[in-house]
């Protein structure tokens, strides 16, 4: 497979996310077992990259070492020019922090707070401070369409409503790069579509980029590509 398949359509900037020659293999008994072999990818500012598979081909492995949550058997992943892996653990603790947000299939709000400190806490936490991350969070919930249910705690928002809490969240300390994983899968078809535009849509107006990890291919229309892992290698769909 030529690597090209995977690269950006873009030649213009540089990239947001690149992983040259990544691999991850495990070890079980005396039978290895080879999830991703070689692997390039390069995703470009304000792309929008879908990443489809069957259970197990590999999906979470690769999002997991973009994410610089797992390291690789092999290979390098850089974001924003920088390389995850070449820095100690504080290093990597502050691109994820600072350049990388998340959204997971499950949205984990924390209950006790309204949607407002559930999408400011991250801000927070990266000592930002309290007005100017509480004013950010707002901004971003209006964008989500939120802005009358900012005082709402989880419990009084619907799946779609917190799921697009989750989104704002992942985007309030201005990440360059979104990683989401079946961002849409707790959610019914049509609730599905609406938060999906509703990410593509902060996505680009924030010029980040995204790598989204999906079962859902009738989401396909949102992305610029749609990428394959299949027996260990990336291949391009559409």
């Amino acid at each position: 497979m030529s690597d090209v398949q995977v690269q950006s359509s873009s030649t213009t900037a540089a990239p947001v996310l690149s992983l040259k020659g990544l691999s991850r293999r495990y070890q079980s008994g005396d039978t290895e077992l080879v999830v991703l072999d070689n692997v390039d990818l390069d995703i470009a500012p304000g792309e929008i990259v879908g990443l489809i598979g069957p259970s197990g081909s590999g999906k979470s492995s690769l999002l997991h070492a973009a994410g610089m949550l797992e390291k690789p058997s092999a290979g390098e992943v850089t974001i924003a020019g920088v390389s995850g892996w070449a820095m100690g653990d504080e290093g990597r603790a502050n691109i994820r922090r600072n350049k990388i947000g998340f959204v997971y299939q499950f949205h984990h709000l924390l209950p006790e707070f309204d949607a407002l400190y559930n999408v400011a806490l991250p801000a927070l936490i990266a000592g930002r401070p309290k007005r100017e991350a509480l004013n950010e969070a707002e901004r971003l919930l209006g964008v989500m369409g939120l802005a009358k249910r900012i005082h709402h705690q989880p419990a009084q928002l619907s799946g779609g409503e917190q799921q697009r809490v989750a989104i704002a969240r992942a985007m309030i300390n201005n990440p360059v790069l979104i990683l989401a994983d079946e961002p849409t899968g707790n959610l019914d078809p049509d609730t599905s579509t609406f938060v999906f535009a509703a990410l593509s849509d902060l996505v680009r107006k924030e010029g980040a980029a995204a790598l989204i990890a999906t079962h859902n291919l009738e989401l396909a229309k949102y992305m610029d590509r749609v990428i394959a892992v299949d027996h260990g290698k990336l291949v391009r769909r559409s």
